[in-house]
C-alpha cells in the first residue's frame, strides 16, 4: 500500500470512529483513537492523527478539540441533531403507511447518522393511537415510481384492490388493468394518495397508493390535464379523499367551540360568521359525500347543515338509513 493510500484509509477510518465513538458528552481522546487504530492494524502516531483531524476539518468535517490537561475530539455538526433523529424515527414509527417491518429498517439506517450513545436515546417508546401498520410492503418502491412517472409525464398501468367481508383482498373489476396518468401525490390522513386521470373513469380521480398492485411505468405520454383541472382545489374540496358526488357549497352552522375542529378540517380561508354568542356559521366548499356527512354527525348535533336544501335532506335521510328497520 502507497503512502498515499494508506493516510487516506488511516484518515477515513479516523472519521468513522469519531462519528460512531463520539459526541460533545462523549468525546474520544487521543489514546483511544491511537488503541482504535493499533486494533485496525494502522499505524499511526500522535503528530499523524493531529494532522489528518486538520485535514478533515479543512474538508468541511465539524471535528471540535477540547483543550485541557489532555485533548478530546468528537464531531459537532452532523447532517442530523439528535432532536432531529427523535423526531424522524417517531414519524417513521407513527406512520400507517410504513410496513412495521420497513420502519425497523429505516430506524436502524437513522440510528447510523448518530453516535454509539446517542443511539441508544433513539429506542423511543411511542404510543400510537390506533396504531396500524400498512401490509403492502412494496409501497415506497410505488411511490418512488409514481414520482418518476409525473416527473416524465408517463402513464402508468397497475391492479387496485380493496378488502372484502371475509378480510380477504379483492381486486377490483376483476383484475383490471387500470390505464392512469398521475399528476400528484397527496398525503391524507397518514395515507398516501395519487391523483391523476383515469382512462377507465374518463376523469381525474384519486387512488390510495398502498392498494396498488403491480404498477408499471409505460412510455405512452399522460393524458394532459383538463383546462380547468385546479389540483389545489381538487385537494381541498374531496373530504377525506373520497369522491362519488358533486362539489357543492355547504353552510354549516356550528357552536363555538367547534371553530378549531372546522379550521383544522378546512383551513383559515373559510367564509364564517357570527350567528349569537354561541353559534356561528361556516361556507365551506365539500364533496358531500357519506364521508362528510359522518363528519359532521360526529359532533352530536352541535354541528348543523342548514343550506343547500339537498345537502340538509340527504343528510337526514343518511342519518334515517342509519337505523335499522324491523
Amino acid at each position: 500500500m502507497s503512502d498515499k493510500t494508506e493516510k487516506k484509509s488511516r484518515i477515513l477510518n479516523i472519521k468513522r470512529f469519531l462519528e460512531e465513538y463520539s459526541d460533545e458528552l462523549n468525546p474520544v481522546t487521543m489514546p483511544k483513537i491511537l488503541d482504535h487504530l493499533k486494533k485496525e492494524g494502522i499505524s499511526a502516531s500522535r503528530k499523524t492523527v493531529a494532522q489528518d483531524i486538520a485535514q478533515l476539518i479543512e474538508s468541511g468535517i465539524d471535528v471540535v478539540c477540547n483543550t485541557g490537561h489532555s485533548y478530546e475530539y468528537f464531531i459537532g455538526e452532523r447532517h442530523f441533531e439528535l432532536p432531529e433523529l427523535k423526531l424522524l424515527v417517531d414519524a417513521v414509527t407513527a406512520s400507517g403507511f410504513i410496513s412495521a417491518r420497513k420502519s425497523a429498517e429505516l430506524i436502524k439506517k437513522l440510528t447510523a447518522f448518530a453516535s454509539e450513545h446517542q443511539a441508544a436515546e433513539l429506542n423511543r417508546q411511542l404510543y400510537v393511537d390506533k396504531h396500524i401498520k400498512a401490509e403492502n410492503k412494496n409501497s415506497y418502491h410505488t411511490v418512488d415510481l409514481l414520482h418518476r412517472a409525473v416527473n416524465e409525464n408517463k402513464q402508468i398501468t397497475f391492479k387496485y384492490y380493496e378488502y372484502n367481508q371475509h378480510k380477504q383482498k379483492e381486486y377490483k373489476h376483476n383484475r383490471h388493468n387500470y390505464i392512469f396518468s398521475p399528476y400528484a401525490l397527496l398525503w391524507n390522513n397518514d395515507r398516501y394518495y395519487v391523483i391523476g386521470f383515469s382512462d377507465k373513469h374518463g376523469k381525474v380521480i384519486s387512488f390510495r397508493v398502498d392498494r396498488i398492485a403491480a404498477p408499471k411505468l409505460t412510455d405512452n405520454p399522460a393524458t394532459p390535464r383538463p383546462k380547468d383541472f385546479d389540483i389545489k382545489l381538487y385537494t381541498k374540496s374531496i373530504f377525506q379523499m373520497y369522491e362519488g358526488a358533486q362539489l357543492q357549497s355547504v353552510t354549516l352552522k356550528c357552536q363555538n367551540e367547534l371553530m378549531k375542529s372546522v379550521i383544522d378540517r378546512f383551513g383559515t380561508d373559510i367564509e364564517t360568521e357570527i350567528i349569537d354568542e354561541d353559534y356561528f356559521s361556516a361556507v365551506v366548499e365539500v364533496s358531500a359525500s357519506p364521508t362528510f356527512y359522518g363528519w359532521v354527525f360526529s359532533f352530536g348535533g352541535r354541528m348543523k347543515i342548514t343550506a343547500p336544501d339537498t345537502a340538509v335532506a340527504e343528510y337526514q335521510n343518511l342519518a334515517k338509513c342509519a337505523i335499522e328497520q324491523n
